[in-house]
């Protein structure tokens, strides 16, 4: 399609073509949804001025590029499925997605290092940047905009804010001089005064600044024109015509441009326009209805991994909400704090019932970990809820600002093992690896809802920093519990304890959520051995060294990396102490896990429950 050579009106048909086909995929495989409509006319501006064959276009976290993937020749039919396309940008996918995203915060980093190859090949081409207002709370951004301001390299950052919470402009005055200072008159004028300012007296030059600074005073870019880089705006985000004009200025400045575009989230979809958290990240639903058929949540949905007859069961991310705010009603050292996920990690309710202990602090994974171990310095308890794959963001604070000083913070970490449609930027793989190498640290995972409240209740007084990862959805334990046949499985600190005895001299050792699954192989088996590892740092030594006395082959279960994981540390603490045994591990092998529904992904991987089975009979086979 020859996007530059379509209409006015054309481009407004085509906008609201590219919407239809976004809410009919959406709608089928679920994704996001609101963002994705709020950016529709923005990427097509963007197809229209600059050119993706050769120009860097880099999407922030690339949640909102759907449209972007439709006018590069990709349908969504099959949005997030197995197989099929991703909800985020993919070089692999297209050599119009000039990078892989799905964390916030990164692209004006990119687009740095972008214009600098750009200056040293000596191209003509030119970074353009989309960036949401929400990604503008990371410190990355910051870092990123320092620099660029001051070396200057030609770049256009589109922000795109849908929630206003930049800066509002101020009257009718400042909305008059801000679409005034986004024509392209105002910029030649602008550059024209500053070369005459070169030759004028210092009192003019001195004058002339302070109206500048004047007038920027009622507009929403000073703080970006402090920082060196030229600033348009605010434009209206859905006027392809104004966006259109106002990039193409931008883009003729040959230097750091900030285009701020004003949009509605949801727009063109009457019932996800506006602030509406819940219309963010979408499961399936119906158009016509208006309504959702299931449970909506932020980033990623909250309804349970595995479809269950007993609708009654807690998913883990709200065992850990109820049961958090059971303890914090009693104990006033509680205090919890969450990085831009409120919802996705529960911590939505007890931030609506004690706003003055419970915070959400943006985009600021770093910042999170930090001001929480001095909260822990100050005597407080604070609890860290987190995504897996977003506590990555935040590894050298978890060093520095923690461990070091072994402060007893706790680290909720939701959405540990593979998680899904959102592919290899989110899948939870990766905690145990990172963390357990760590200093002072403790890791302990819970198998089951009465395990994990015990578990929570302990940590109240856990002396060190200690790591506790969990699953999205339920726990395998608790939806199988019935089929599965599983002994007692009572929390107590730093112990190992059989959750299924057998006459097998088969031995599982499960981590967490993989202590259903073990228990599931079992079954199939005919019987095994199952133990619930509980506490994978410490260890419990003694009674590891009794197992080893009657099992001299361990099967390893864990939602982990092998690279890292629970196989390998049981490896180094079987070595060290020479006891014999074989450790073999149905961890993810060292390679990253792409998107798709859990199930399929984990067949594809060799990770199901029947195939794991079938390796460990082939195993024992050629041990006969």
């Amino acid at each position: 399609m020859d996007i530059k050579s379509l209409s006015n009106n054309e481009l407004i048909a085509l906008a609201a073509n590219i919407r239809e086909q976004i809410l009919q995929a959406v709608s089928k495989n679920g994704g996001h949804l609101s963002s994705n409509l709020g950016a529709v006319e923005l990427i097509i501006a963007m197809h229209a001025v600059f050119d993706s064959s050769k120009d860097p276009f880099i999407f922030d976290v690339s949640h909102q590029c759907y449209a972007h993937k439709i006018l590069t020749g990709r349908s969504l039919k099959t949005l997030r499925q197995f197989k099929g396309i991703s909800g985020y940008t993919n070089p692999h996918e297209s050599e119009r997605d000039y990078f892989v995203a799905g964390h916030s915060s990164t692209s004006i980093s990119l687009a740095v290092g972008a214009a600098k190859g750009v200056m040293l090949k000596g191209d003509e081409r030119i970074p353009v940047v989309l960036i949401g207002d929400g990604a503008m709370s990371a410190g990355e951004a910051y870092e990123a905009l320092n620099e660029l301001g001051d070396r200057k390299y030609p770049c256009v950052i589109i922000l795109n804010d849908n929630e206003m919470s930049i800066a509002k402009p101020v009257g009718a005055l400042s909305k008059y001089i801000s679409h005034a200072m986004a024509g392209p008159w105002y910029q030649s004028f602008k550059a024209r005064i500053n070369e005459l300012l070169k030759y004028a007296p210092d009192s003019a030059a001195y004058m002339a600044k302070r109206l500048e600074e004047g007038i920027r005073l009622i507009t929403p870019g000073m703080l970006f024109e402090e920082l060196g880089l030229e600033y348009i705006g605010p434009i209206n985000g859905h006027n392809i015509s104004e966006i259109i004009s106002t990039l193409r200025t931008a883009k003729a400045m040959k230097k750091p441009v900030i285009v701020h575009a004003q949009t509605t989230k949801g727009k063109g979809y009457a019932p996800a326009e506006g602030k509406l958290e819940k219309w963010h990240g979408v499961s399936p639903f119906e158009l016509e209805a208006q309504e959702k058929k299931a449970e909506l949540s932020y980033e990623i949905t909250r309804n349970s991994r595995i479809p269950s007859a007993n609708q009654s069961l807690k998913t883990a991310t709200q065992i850990f909400s109820d049961t958090l705010l059971s303890l914090a009603k009693n104990n006033e050292k509680i205090i919890g704090i969450t990085a831009a996920m409120p919802s996705g990690t529960g911590l939505d309710v007890l931030i609506k019932e004690y706003p003055q202990r419970f915070w959400d602090v943006a985009i600021a994974e770093q910042h999170a970990v930090t001001q929480a171990g001095a909260l822990a310095k100050e005597g407080f308890r604070p609890y860290v809820a987190i995504y897996s794959t977003f506590l990555q963001r935040a590894y050298d604070q978890i060093i520095h600002d923690v461990c070091i000083l072994d402060l007893p913070v706790v680290f909720c970490i939701d959405r540990a093992g593979i998680v899904g449609e959102d592919g290899a930027t989110h899948q939870g793989a990766f905690d145990i690896s990172f963390l357990s190498a760590l200093p002072n640290i403790e890791l302990a995972a819970p198998t089951c809802e009465a395990d994990f409240k015990a578990l929570l209740s302990w940590s109240q007084s856990a002396a060190h920093p200690l790591a506790l990862r969990y699953p999205r959805g339920r726990f395998i334990c608790d939806e199988l519990k019935n089929e599965l046949e599983i002994d007692a499985c009572e929390f107590k600190p730093y112990k190992a304890s059989f959750v299924k005895t057998a006459q097998s001299d088969l031995l599982f050792i499960g981590y967490g959520n993989a202590v259903g699954k073990a228990c599931a192989v079992a079954n199939k088996l005919g019987g095994a051995n199952v133990v619930n590892l509980g506490f994978a740092k410490p260890l419990d030594e003694e009674f590891l060294r009794k197992l080893s006395a009657s099992f001299k082959t361990w099967y390893i279960f864990s939602e982990s990396a092998k690279k890292g994981g629970v196989g390998e540390i049981l490896s180094s603490f079987v070595n060290e102490n020479d006891l014999g045994v074989k450790i073999i591990s149905f961890e993810y092998e060292d390679a990253f896990i792409t998107h798709g529904k859990k199930e399929l992904v984990e067949a594809s991987l060799g990770l199901d429950t029947a195939s794991i089975a079938e390796k460990i009979k082939a195993y024992k086979n050629t041990k006969k």
